[in-house]
């Protein structure tokens, strides 16, 4: 049941015709693991929590610097040093005290990936390096669980929701690139906004999947391009 102080604090996604009380049930059931908390996480995560999903993980060994302030703005200056999956959870628990948030120090490995991908029904790959993300695709298509990719690159950035019933990350891209075929943002650089605006995307196709809303990127991949403002749509 949702309480007077949730249907006040969501009343006017409420207020769509669309959205009635069922769907917000669905996302206050829900649990959401996001595995990282850097540009992507940080554009993902307080919508995620705003929107009220019941029950949000983070997932994160990395720490603050300085240099993450001009892209991940869920922190502060002077939260440099500091674990950025515990100031997270911080802050999204700062902003909707009526949901669960758990930040965890750790990174998503081979040893853990079943127990943490196992126990949530959505997973959001929010992470910046291919080795994280083939394990996130293999172990969601063992468990049979949805997940919603993002990535960027210099200018660009894609995203998808990959599920039991659609094709996989795989489907794509089928062999893992070594680090030297795709160089990270520290050698290319990233304007901060991207990373905003693709996990922003990311947290509304994980809304649309958990309330039962279709999608075109739950069948296929989206591209957008900053600088031109384009976005394309690619059928799998």
């Amino acid at each position: 049941m949702l309480s007077d102080l949730e249907f006040e604090r969501y009343r006017k996604q409420l207020n769509l015709p669309e959205w009635r009380k069922q769907q917000q049930m669905r996302l206050k059931e829900a649990k959401i693991l996001v595995v990282g908390a850097g540009g992507l996480g940080c554009g993902a995560l307080p919508f995620l929590a705003a929107a009220g999903v019941g029950f949000i993980t983070i997932l994160d060994a990395d720490v603050i610097e300085l240099s993450n302030l001009a892209r991940q703005v869920l922190y502060k200056t002077e939260d440099v040093g500091a674990s950025k999956a515990l100031k997270s959870a911080e802050a999204l628990q700062a902003l909707n005290p009526s949901i669960a948030i758990q930040g965890i120090a750790e990174n998503l490995t081979v040893n853990n990936a079943a127990q943490y991908i196992g126990q949530h029904d959505l997973i959001l790959d929010c992470t910046d390096n291919f080795s994280t993300r083939y394990l996130i695709n293999d172990s969601c298509e063992t468990l049979k669980k949805p997940f919603v990719y993002g990535a960027i690159h210099a200018w660009e950035g894609q995203f998808a929701v990959f599920h039991p019933a659609g094709p996989s990350y795989r489907s794509l891209f089928p062999v893992e690139p070594s680090p030297q075929e795709i160089p990270s943002c520290d050698e290319v650089g990233v304007l901060g906004v991207l990373p905003g605006i693709i996990g922003l995307f990311q947290a509304k196709e994980a809304i649309f999947y958990l309330a039962g809303f279709e999608s075109p990127t739950q069948q296929g991949l989206m591209t957008f391009d900053l600088r031109e403002m384009r976005m394309t749509s690619f059928k799998l």
